[in-house]
């Protein structure tokens, strides 16, 4: 391959990674450019878990083998199996050498040191593969993991330029994957809540906007429940904001938790005191068993006053649901008449006959205004 058309792959690969918008979107990036770069057939991307002292393949690309998955959920193999990687690597490290990649071939031994069967070689047989070229991926001075790039038996064998050039695709795959990291912390950060690490309204507004869409094409349930933490203003006036800070976390912890049993359920904090939990399949009853038992564990904390929850369900009697505005609407509603009732267990919607209070409250009419006055609008009414 000219340097024309091994610096334009650089440039191809490097843009395909940009490009990407999710860690598995750059992985796919990473390792079909990398393929195509140096014109393989098959390539994978691995990381290097050092805590469970294995390779774990993340990504499969190319002429894949029947057990090669795309994206595998357990293809991982022990790092003894491939010691290049923490012995080899480490030792020329240590010398003053740099990580260069490799090439192996089906011809080579089968065995290496004592002790080990050379993997690299026996799956290159088993497969029907003629060579590869593993390349390192060092991050911050460590080995991040590998790139593994193979061709077909009979295809022409991997020469020592393809290793280097190998080499400085790892360095570009390692930019790459380093941009991804830092794009999807800032991602995490904008819809984290920073006090109690629980999703925040953004991340909420978005999952319930989507959620909404999939209730009105395919009928899927959704449910929310909305919860006020009781006597946090108390705690605040009386002990302190870091105690008040402290209620939060564990209210949190205690929302976290109960939370997890619903598959898939989405744990936020809103904003100030109020909490909410989203669940997007699950049936109704499901959620209201969850939010009665956060219930039970927050009137428990030592510090506050429990707390007053309601819960809206597409499964329940409410009337038709075609915005997430509603939703959040009738679970706010529910939600207020557990705190005028002060009642110790959620509320739900449309759950009190046929003229439910909660949804005549939710659907009156008020002023158009968005964002938390909007939330609030129930606040200082009379049930």
């Amino acid at each position: 391959m000219g340097e024309n058309r091994r610096l334009a792959a650089v440039v191809a690969l490097a843009q395909g990674m940009a490009a990407a918008h999710t860690p598995r979107e750059s992985w796919r990036a990473a390792a079909l450019g990398v393929c195509r770069a140096l014109e393989g057939s098959f390539a994978a991307l691995s990381v290097w878990e050092r805590e469970r002292g294995r390779l774990r393949v993340l990504v499969n690309v190319g002429d894949r083998a029947p057990e090669e998955e795309e994206f595998p959920e357990d293809e991982a193999y022990p790092v003894h199996q491939f010691p290049e990687i923490t012995e080899f690597l480490h030792e020329r490290w240590a010398a003053g050498g740099e990580p260069d990649a490799w090439v192996e071939t089906a011809e080579g031994p089968a065995a290496g040191q004592p002790g080990y069967c050379h993997q690299r070689v026996a799956a290159l047989r088993r497969r029907g593969r003629g060579c590869c070229v593993v390349a390192p991926i060092v991050q911050h001075g460590r080995a991040w993991g590998e790139l593994y790039v193979a061709r077909r038996a009979g295809a022409p064998v991997f020469g020592r330029s393809d290793a280097d050039f190998a080499t400085v695709l790892a360095a570009v795959v390692a930019a790459g994957l380093a941009q991804t990291e830092r794009l999807e912390e800032a991602r995490r950060l904008a819809f984290t809540d920073a006090l109690t690490g629980l999703a925040n309204r953004r991340a909420v507004d978005v999952r319930l906007d989507e959620a909404i869409e999939r209730h009105r094409a395919d009928g899927v349930v959704v449910s929310l429940v909305v919860c006020d933490l009781n006597g946090l203003k108390r705690v605040n006036d009386t002990l302190g904001h870091a105690v008040g800070d402290r209620l939060l976390e564990r209210f949190g912890s205690v929302l976290s938790l109960c939370g997890a049993m619903v598959p898939g359920a989405l744990v936020a904090r809103l904003g100030g005191d109020e909490f909410c939990l989203l669940a997007v399949g699950p049936p109704a009853d499901e959620v209201v068993k969850a939010a009665d038992e956060m219930c039970r564990r927050a009137s428990e904390l030592e510090l506050g006053e429990g707390v007053a929850c309601g819960v809206a369900s597409t499964e329940d009697v409410i009337g038709p649901v075609r915005s997430a505005r509603r939703l959040f609407r009738l679970a706010d509603a529910a939600q207020y008449r557990a705190k005028a009732l002060r009642a110790d267990r959620p509320v739900v919607a449309g759950r009190e006959g046929p003229d439910d209070p909660v949804v005549r409250l939710a659907d009156e009419p008020s002023p158009p205004a968005e964002g938390p006055a909007e939330r609030r609008r129930f606040r200082g009414r009379h049930p």
